[in-house]
């Protein structure tokens, strides 16, 4: 997981996605949009956008706030070139985060497919489960937490566990875990 970077290179979010009202909250009025650039996501993750959705919205509720971002599930070689253009770094990684632009929602969260895929199975846990833990990391990115020193990682993660608990899915940092 790289942190923070710089505005978002998305649209802003305009749709609401739904939420099982059976076993999650349901999701705020502002809405995420999921984006699914890569179809592999689909057949790796039965229901992503509603996984997706529900991660952002226990995550939401956790920070005790409304948020929308634009999620974007795409792979190695799209999050490659934005992690190249916009910090210059030259390589694929899990998850980035980019902070919302004035006026331009709530941030954008972009995932790349083979990299998670392959810390899923480096790990042995579901594809599904990461996804709704990497998930989770970029919205505490864009509520403003970091994981730069020793101290703000283990609240980062003390947080994930917790919110991934209120959606079934088990401590991702029991047993080592990978780190994002």
């Amino acid at each position: 997981m790289e942190p923070r970077s710089s505005h978002s290179p998305l649209l802003p979010p305009s749709s609401d996605a739904g939420e099982d009202p059976s076993r999650f909250p349901a999701p705020e009025r502002r809405g995420t949009k999921v984006i699914v650039a890569d179809h592999r996501w689909r057949g790796a993750v039965p229901g992503v956008e509603r996984r997706v959705a529900r991660a952002v919205s226990a995550a939401g509720q956790w920070l005790g706030m409304a948020l929308g971002p634009t999620v974007l599930l795409d792979t190695d070689h799209a999050v490659r070139r934005l992690n190249h253009d916009f910090r210059g770094r030259n390589k694929p990684t899990n998850v980035l985060t980019f902070e919302a632009m004035p006026g331009g929602g709530d941030g954008d969260i972009v995932l790349a497919f083979e990299t998670v895929r392959r810390e899923a199975q480096a790990a042995g846990r579901s594809m599904a489960d990461h996804l709704s833990h990497l998930v989770v990391h970029g919205v505490l990115h864009l509520a403003g937490h970091d994981h730069h020193h020793p101290a703000e990682a283990g609240a980062m993660e003390a947080a994930e566990a917790r919110i991934l608990h209120r959606i079934g899915v088990p401590n991702p940092w029991r047993n080592g875990g990978i780190t994002p």
